[in-house]
């Protein structure tokens, strides 16, 4: 029997990742849950469980407490057989430019950047083991443009797309696929956080993340992507 491929999703409780990590199960993929709130953790496990019948692992986990995540992921490695899939998705808003708090800058820093760093780190000497996997690191359209009010946060964001470019450019080679995901306004409660100006469905759907990372997977090992750029209609500018 073939045993089912396994992939982390970070943010795993809620909006993108919770989108993300129903639609992978819905693949077969054994999903591993990683988040800070367990409670929400075990709402997506259950939803996952009763619509695929596939069990999922939950990490209860700041990502930013780094050793931490390094003993949870090196016991993870060390329980299956492979890790296919790396979504990195777990991010902070804060708002502010040079006006921002710099707890928050900081904040957005480390767990915007430095523990999803932290992360790729672990996982990506194992797919270069394997000499396969997908990496989706999930950054903003806020990665490529900088909008007024939110210098901070796209700091944060446009070093990740920085990282994202190098991982593609070193590792689409060894058969391990690299794309940054960078949606503009999404229908979370992050954005109603933010400050969006538009209504829930005005903006991009969680579900909409899954279905770009479906699409990026169907492709064949000839297609690489560097990015993908998804935008809402009355928010380009």
């Amino acid at each position: 029997m073939t045993k089912n491929k396994t992939a982390i999703i970070t943010g795993a409780g809620k909006g993108i990742g919770k989108a993300i990590a129903i639609g992978l199960a819905q693949l077969k993929y054994n999903t591993v849950l990683v988040g800070r709130n367990r409670d929400d953790l075990e709402a997506v496990a259950l939803q996952i469980k009763e619509d695929s019948w596939i069990d999922s692992q939950i990490i209860q986990v700041d990502i930013t407490n780094t050793d931490a995540l390094k003993k949870a992921i090196a016991q993870l490695v060390n329980d299956c057989e492979s890790i296919d899939v790396l979504v990195n998705n777990a991010g902070v808003y804060y708002s502010g430019t040079t006006d921002a708090k710099e707890d928050e800058f900081s904040k957005m820093l480390e767990t915007n950047l430095t523990a999803q760093y932290q992360l790729l780190k672990q996982v990506v000497p194992v797919m270069k083991v394997q000499g396969s996997g997908y990496i989706f690191n999930v950054a903003s359209r806020a990665g490529k443009i900088g909008f007024a009010g939110s210098g901070a946060y796209s700091a944060s964001k446009f070093a990740m797309v920085g990282l994202n470019e190098s991982l593609y450019r070193e590792l689409n080679p060894l058969g391990i696929r690299v794309t940054a995901l960078c949606p503009g306004w999404v229908n979370t409660q992050m954005a109603c956080l933010a400050g969006t100006p538009h209504k829930a469905d005005e903006m991009i759907q969680p579900e909409d993340l899954f279905k770009t990372l479906q699409w990026l997977m169907s492709l064949s090992p000839g297609a690489c992507v560097k990015e993908v750029v998804i935008e809402t209609p009355f928010g380009i500018s």
